[in-house]
């Protein structure tokens, strides 16, 4: 049985946390004059909605949250954060229809950073202030932030790590559950902190450099220009964000090893060497093509091909050209790039590399047992056997992740889009990059797709960040299964 006092009591928890960071963006709306309305009345709403459900949970015992409960708060917690973050939108009137105003909230918290937004630099500063803001919350995930910070009430948060924790890695900071939460946050709001000083540095603004700074390190990509990062021309600032962009698609704890000075244990990851060769031969390939198809000179091609690879790869997206006009063959690259996505244990959507390596080191390895049918042939990490079991749940998820993407991709032709289109939006969102192809490339955006469409996509976005099996799992039938 489902204990949904428990349920409800760390939802409320979760939703009182939430009006927090509503409450701390008001000081955005009186610094720059806007009306305090649109977040204190999200806020307010968000607020008594958690005390509601917190009093009704009760006082509960240790124990009380299993994998069951923890699965559905999770993806309970990301459909009503979503929800009551469109409130700041809506209350604004800047996005009043309610399937712009969910895609707009849903892309924040999933960092996915697609929009429906045309004029963005229209917006009032505490609006801009919350969209990146959103994105800066999800990049780590509420959930990680709220077993950091509380005991979670007398409950365990293990089954809440673990199923809001992306990446198939069981790699752990520390033994501790809390323990590791606090390291992961502290070099969460450290990048921040360095990134804005060195953004502030390239010549942003304090307002700008803060803002990329949170949808940098969450691999948002949501910008206060609605030319993205092409409103600053600066290479500075463009090479800055490109590291920045690469360090946040990687695994926390190989930051938090090098953090600790442990170099060689970081050069021994497999999947941080797959990751930074994968990253510097498309961006070599990019890069040559850049040059081949447009007058740039080296630096400028080298500069624009790095930061768009490291971008789409990172599932960040933000834009500083417009790689569609780089010719067909780049298309093409970029389209098989929506699909990697960064290290597992970053902030990054996409099918992580850690799989795409255990996918075709099996695959090559499976040639050597057909050849040796009697040999046992085990796959290594890291020099270490990866389970049968690990490698199942990895194939599994490819398999899932490929037919989610289908159905998405045949959904959105049946609804009347164009092919490329329609795969260009299921990849970006089901991947939370941000541009995709098609009609959804980086110069263009969502809003001229129905709602039914957005709601889809929406939805692709949630299956995404929460990596298709947290979601997917409260739709069988044996998980409301008493045994």
């Amino acid at each position: 049985m489902i204990n949904w006092r428990a349920v409800f009591r760390v939802l409320g928890a979760l939703q009182m946390i939430l009006s927090v960071f509503f409450f701390s963006s008001l000081v955005v709306s009186f610094i720059y004059g806007n009306h305090p309305f649109p977040l204190a009345g999200g806020g307010a709403l968000t607020l008594i909605t958690g005390i509601i459900f917190f009093l009704w949970g009760g006082k509960l015992p240790n124990g009380s949250i299993h994998k069951r409960e923890g699965y559905l708060i999770v993806t309970l917690s990301w459909i009503i954060m979503t929800s009551f973050g469109m409130l700041p939108f809506i209350f604004s009137n800047e996005i009043p229809n309610v399937a712009d105003a969910f895609f707009e909230s849903v892309s924040g918290f999933t960092t996915t950073g697609a929009s429906i937004l045309t004029e963005i630099e229209a917006l009032p500063e505490d609006i801009l202030f919350w969209r990146s803001f959103i994105q800066w919350i999800g990049g780590m995930g509420v959930i990680v932030l709220t077993v950091a910070i509380i005991p979670l009430l007398g409950i365990g948060g293990i089954e809440l790590f673990v199923a809001e924790a992306p990446g198939p890695t069981s790699d752990k900071l520390h033994p501790r559950i809390r323990e590791t939460a606090k390291r992961l946050w502290f070099l969460y709001v450290g990048l921040t902190l360095i990134l804005v000083a060195l953004l502030y540095a390239g010549g942003m603004t304090l307002f700008d450099a803060i803002n990329h700074s949170f949808t940098t390190l969450a691999t948002g990509g949501y910008s206060t220009k609605n030319a993205s990062i092409a409103a600053f021309p600066s290479a500075y600032i463009q090479y800055v964000l490109t590291i920045f962009m690469f360090l946040a698609g990687a695994n926390y704890t190989f930051l938090y090893l090098a953090f600790k000075g442990k170099w060689r244990n970081v050069w021994k990851m497999d999947e941080l060497r797959a990751y930074l060769y994968l990253v510097i031969c498309a961006i070599l390939i990019i890069t040559f093509q850049v040059k081949d198809i447009t007058d740039n000179d080296w630096e400028r091609s080298f500069r624009e091909a790095a930061f768009q690879v490291v971008s789409v790869i990172t599932t960040t997206g933000f834009v500083s050209a417009d790689y569609l006009q780089w010719g067909n063959f780049a298309i093409i690259i970029f389209f098989l790039l929506l699909f990697v996505g960064g290290c597992a244990g970053s902030t990054s959507g996409g099918v992580k590399v850690i799989r795409s390596i255990v996918f075709f080191k099996n695959t090559f390895l499976e040639f050597k047992r057909i050849l040796h049918p009697n040999a046992v042939i085990s796959l290594k990490i890291n020099n270490e056997i990866v389970r049968g079991r690990t490698i199942t749940h990895i194939m599994i998820f490819l398999l899932l992740y490929i037919a989610t993407f289908c159905v998405g991709s045949v959904i959105m032709t049946y609804m009347g889009y164009d092919i490329l289109t329609s795969i260009g939006a299921v990849a970006t969102c089901l991947g939370n990059v941000g541009p995709g192809i098609g009609k959804v490339g980086p110069v263009f955006n969502f809003g001229w797709l129905s709602g039914e469409a957005k709601f889809l996509l929406s939805i692709l976005m949630l299956l995404g960040r929460l990596e298709l099996f947290t979601m997917l799992v409260i739709l069988t039938p044996h998980f409301w299964r008493s045994n």
